[in-house]
């Protein structure tokens, strides 16, 4: 495998982290305060795709297989969790 294929494989493996990371802040900024965030909408995202990845990441090594509907539901979970503490929706 060359270096194109291995970056190809890497970025399809993180297509669905990528994906919430962007939608998250973007159709959450209606229900909350922008003035609440802890961080602009592009650090929700950023923090929103390491969180995504990672968890995306332990489902591969926990699970050994990509691509599991458990893994998925592993990546929602930590993404909405993260975009709620990013929010601060417990003060509402």
């Amino acid at each position: 495998m060359n270096l194109h294929d291995i970056l190809f494989h890497l970025l399809n493996f993180a297509a669905p982290a990528l994906g919430l990371a962007l939608l998250l802040p973007v159709l959450g900024r209606p229900f909350f305060k922008p003035q609440a965030a802890l961080l602009p909408w592009w650090g929700q995202m950023l923090v929103n795709l390491v969180i995504g990845t990672a968890a995306l990441g332990l489902s591969l090594w926990w699970l050994g297989r990509d691509g599991k509907m458990m893994g998925y539901a592993l990546l929602v979970l930590a993404t909405a969790s993260s975009q709620w503490v990013l929010v601060r929706a417990w003060r509402r």
